[in-house]
C-alpha cells in the first residue's frame, strides 16, 4: 500500500505538481484519476472525515459549477458536497492528497510538500 493517494486530474498543472513533489520526496503514491474512476458516496464520506480543509472547499467554483446553477448554499454541508460530487465528479477540487488519517486539498501548491513530509 502506498503512503499517499493522490486524487489526480492529469490536465491540471497543480495536480501534476503534486505528483512531481511526491516523486522528489520519494513518497510512494497511488494515483486515482477521479474523472475516470469517480468516488462513490462511501469513498467521499471517508475522504471528508479525513479532510483538514472546510468540506465546501472540496467543490470547485468554476464555469461548470455556475452552468449547473449551483451556489455556495448548495455545497454547505457534508451531505450536499457528497451529493454534488457523486453527480458531478468534475467539480472536485484537485489535487486531493490522502494518507491513512489525513487529507488535504493541494492548493496552493506549497501545501503539498509539508503534507508529504508528515
Amino acid at each position: 500500500m502506498a503512503d499517499v493517494t493522490i486524487l489526480h486530474n492529469p490536465r491540471c498543472s497543480t495536480s501534476r505538481h503534486a505528483l512531481a513533489e511526491a516523486e522528489r520526496a520519494g513518497v510512494e503514491v497511488d494515483i486515482v484519476a477521479y474523472l475516470r474512476t469517480p468516488l462513490d458516496e462511501p469513498a467521499l464520506r471517508d475522504l471528508i472525515a479525513k479532510l483538514e480543509d472546510p468540506v465546501t472547499d472540496l467543490v470547485r467554483r468554476d464555469a461548470a459549477f455556475a452552468r449547473l446553477g449551483l451556489g455556495d448554499d448548495d455545497v454547505a454541508s457534508d451531505d450536499q458536497v457528497v451529493a454534488v460530487l457523486v453527480a458531478h465528479p468534475e467539480l472536485m477540487q484537485r489535487p486531493v492528497l490522502v494518507s491513512r488519517s489525513r487529507a488535504i486539498i493541494g492548493r496552493p501548491k506549497d501545501r503539498v510538500a509539508p503534507f508529504l513530509a508528515s
